[in-house]
């Protein structure tokens, strides 16, 4: 009779946990591509100026580290990863201190200063997306080394959350900020050609086994300090908007069509543009002092003593604080898609 009764206990414990599961959307890693929203530290051995692992960078991080990431803590790639249950810290995969028990619940291969247009990474000696792809492909081998398990490799990435950062880069450096593309190709010819790109990207990724794809539009890139100092603050660059607004409404496009043409895949597009404008436009509702100048700027040797009361930690990236305020909407949409 006792041993009737654990049975039963079992089995409802067993219901229990699945219907947690099934709530939670447990995922079994999260692996981040892309530019540095997402970067942990990829290029800390880079010859290449778009680092951050040097003071005041990481200045809230765990005991004060400059790990690479490009903010005053963790950035949007952890927080994901911890808000979906994953792990507090998602590593960098080119780092020294990897360790291959960390393999299994996921890594970072995004470059700060990529994106989708070769070009983009090539000026600035960062790693190109496809070649981020290629990082990719030495994870699994080394994941099938550390677990041992073909079939267990393939349900691992296959239940992994795809994190996408990448046209960022593009858009504000290599279309607008120099000559090379604008002058050749329209706003419209151009977000094609990074949709395009993209398309290839993701297709190479879902060939090696990926099947939950969060892809992230880019920011309001005119609305970014390094943009807004143009105008000496005043106003956001509506052109790098409409770029950006013309770019993310193409990637949420494309999004649609990858669900409707791989039904093995869940793809689900997340809107940075809109969920930081908001931020942007209205901070002292969301315990912000101001939006317009950063914490950390070259024009500025000592950054500002409150990290967590500006909208943006330097010229192009938002502070933790920013990342957390739009991060239960990023996880919601997560949850409700890919689980």
């Amino acid at each position: 009779m006792e041993n009737a009764n654990i049975k039963v206990l079992v089995v409802l414990l067993s219901i229990w946990i699945s219907c947690v599961q099934a709530q939670t959307g447990t995922f079994s890693a999260v692996l981040a591509f892309g530019d540095s929203i997402l970067d942990t530290g990829n290029n800390n051995l880079l010859m290449t100026v778009s680092r951050g692992n040097f003071l005041p960078y990481g200045r809230d991080f765990p005991h004060r580290i400059p790990t690479g990431r490009f903010g005053n803590g963790r950035v949007l790639s952890d927080l994901v990863a911890s808000g979906l249950g994953v792990k507090d810290l998602l590593p960098a995969f080119r780092s020294p201190f990897l360790k291959n028990s960390e393999l299994a619940t996921g890594v970072c291969f995004a470059s700060g200063g990529s994106g989708l247009d070769k070009f983009t990474a090539s000026i600035q000696g960062v790693i190109w997306v496809q070649d981020q792809v290629s990082d990719f492909q030495r994870y699994l081998e080394k994941l099938n080394q550390q677990v041992g398990d073909a079939a267990k490799v393939k349900e691992i990435i296959a239940n992994a959350v795809i994190l996408v950062s990448a046209g960022n880069n593009d858009l504000a450096i290599t279309y607008f900020s120099t000559p090379k593309r604008q002058t050749r190709y329209t706003v419209q010819a151009y977000t094609d050609m990074l949709i395009g790109w993209k398309t290839t990207f993701i297709n190479s990724l879902y060939d090696l086994g990926a099947r939950k794809f969060a892809i992230l539009g880019t920011l309001p890139l005119g609305c970014l300090p390094g943009a807004r100092q143009i105008t000496g603050n005043l106003i956001c660059l509506p052109n790098v908007n409409y770029g950006a607004r013309v770019y993310n409404d193409k990637v949420a496009n494309l999004v649609n069509q990858y669900n409707q043409r791989l039904p093995n895949g869940k793809f689900v597009y997340i809107d940075m543009y809109n969920s930081l404008l908001e931020v942007i436009n209205n901070p002292s509702q969301y315990g912000f002092t101001t939006a317009k100048p950063c914490c950390c700027s070259v024009m500025t040797p000592i950054p500002c003593l409150r990290s967590g009361s500006h909208v943006f930690w330097d010229f192009a990236h938002p502070s933790e604080k920013a990342y957390k305020t739009v991060l239960p909407k990023i996880l919601s949409t997560i949850q409700s898609n890919l689980a």
